[in-house]
């Protein structure tokens, strides 16, 4: 197994890490991705422990707080052992209060997660998306009182835009409250849309990455058809929130399942190999319904792609230019030349 230190922090975690986004006791608000109940999960944990992954995601919205329940079962032998993340955000029950990033709403679910995991503090303690509603501010300063409270070490993001995180890292260092270290964001071969403006910004600012969906729901694992997109027992057709062109993809496909045969490796190590290239990703969430499918995506720490592959790989689908991004890098280019020339 790879390590790496989180953002500009001295904590240690797996560059493969587990997400229990899988967990359930029964919900089924979304089955396409709630299938893994008590016995399955203890045997992904230990099989992921066993590989060396210290790290493990979950969340207080993954099945109605199920999946913290279970992970944290799972978990309770090694919690000196592990580091653990979970986020706040997303609505959590019915009552109005019960959703956002409001300091009434952040104190409680601290406090909720902490009882469903069976643990005092957690490592880290996410924000899951951003809070129209709530002022920046008040989001920060709550979030800061959860860490001096010791019930978190450190923060991160998750699904927040560059400017939204720019700013809080200002406001963060001005009031001297405890900083962002990391973002957890989507990104894959099919999804490159954070190389635009988060990552420069979290190269400005030190922090980490850690992503979400490395195989785009299941996409980049090479077990698709167009035919089988159409399966209502699949993940993609009960739980597609990604954006991209899937005939795009299958033709990257084709070309990742090639790279594959080279290294006797499948199309999902190839995928997770990629991520674990880039000098932005820090960990990348592995996770899982199977064991199999498990033993297979951890493989990905023992595959390395050439220069070449990696290049073949960014050319394959990269994200389509946006203004003012194209602007920019087009006209910042000429500038320099034209200067460069002069001199």
């Amino acid at each position: 197994m790879q390590y790496a230190t989180l953002g500009n922090t001295g904590l240690v975690v797996s560059r493969l890490a587990f997400g229990a986004m899988t967990f359930t006791a029964g919900n089924r608000d979304i089955g396409a991705v709630y299938k893994v109940g008590a016995e399955l999960a203890s045997e992904l944990v230990e099989r992921s422990l066993a590989a060396g992954v210290n790290f493990f995601d979950t969340a207080d919205g993954y099945a109605g707080g199920e999946s913290e329940t279970l992970l944290g079962q799972a978990l309770r032998p090694h919690r000196d052992d592990v580091v653990i993340a979970t986020k706040v955000g997303f609505r959590t029950g019915d009552p109005i209060t019960r959703s956002g990033l409001s300091r009434r709403h952040i104190l409680w679910s601290i406090d909720a997660s902490l009882r469903r995991l069976g643990t005092d503090w957690v490592d880290v303690y996410i924000v899951h998306r951003e809070d129209p509603f709530t002022p920046l501010e008040e989001t920060l300063a709550a979030l800061d009182e959860v860490v001096r409270s010791g019930r978190a070490r450190y923060l991160g993001f998750s699904n927040w835009s560059a400017w939204k995180v720019a700013a809080a890292m200002e406001i963060q260092r001005a009031n001297g409250w405890a900083p962002f270290t990391h973002g957890q964001m989507n990104y894959s071969l099919v999804g490159r849309d954070i190389e635009r403006d988060v990552l420069p910004m979290m190269a400005r600012y030190g922090l980490g990455l850690t992503v979400w969906s490395p195989l785009a729901s299941g996409f980049l694992s090479g077990k698709y058809t167009r035919e089988a997109l159409r399966d209502p027992d699949n993940r993609l057709a009960g739980f597609d929130i990604l954006q991209f062109d899937k005939e795009q993809g299958f033709a990257l496909v084709d070309r990742m399942r090639a790279i594959a045969d080279n290294h006797t490796a499948t199309v999902a190590q190839v995928a997770i190999a990629w991520l674990l290239a880039k000098d932005a990703v820090t960990s990348v969430l592995l996770g899982a319904t199977k064991l199999p499918q498990l033993d297979d995506t951890l493989g990905a720490a023992e595959l390395t792609l050439t220069a070449d592959e990696i290049a073949d790989l960014d050319a394959a689908m990269p994200p389509a230019p946006v203004y003012p991004n194209w602007y920019i890098e087009n006209f910042q280019d000429q500038d320099t030349t034209t200067a460069l020339t002069r001199k």
